[in-house]
């Protein structure tokens, strides 16, 4: 089974568990193999957003900060349309942060990545899936569009 295949199958056991809620994936399983370009923030590529590669790489420092529990991908929606087409991955929302750090230092840390901001929380629902955050920790994510 390929990589791609893999991650499909992780999505669609999430989405067959909870329909209702966005299926997530770590940033490992989300971006290797990973070459479609507007997988993930389509709108702005070619528009300060960096490329995918750019992009996992600063994720996975992010993820090995102290202040870090993990770092998730969250998967948008429209993720059904690489079960139709072999040459799309597929579709990212936005990327959830565990940590300890404040929203202003976690829009630090994503600087440069076109992203549209920083919440708190899930923005569509936590998927029962998810792990939960030690003591002390909270989920803010990672906004595009």
């Amino acid at each position: 089974m390929s990589t791609r295949d893999t991650l499909l199958a992780k999505i669609q056991a999430q989405y067959d568990e909870d329909s209702e809620s966005p299926p997530v994936v770590t940033l490992d399983e989300y971006f290797i193999g990973n070459t479609d370009e507007d997988s993930i923030a389509p709108n702005q590529v070619g528009y300060g957003r960096p490329a995918l590669a750019e992009l996992y790489t600063r994720f996975r420092e992010i993820q090995e900060k102290p202040s870090v529990q993990a770092v998730l991908v969250g998967i948008h929606g429209d993720w059904t349309e690489a079960l139709r087409y072999t040459d799309v991955w597929p579709a990212a929302e936005n990327v959830h942060i565990y940590t300890t750090a404040s929203a202003r230092e976690v829009e630090a840390w994503v600087e440069g990545l076109a992203a549209d901001g920083v919440i708190m929380g899930w923005p569509y629902g936590a998927h029962p899936s998810v792990p939960t955050p030690r003591p002390g920790y909270k989920i803010l994510t990672v906004c595009w569009d």
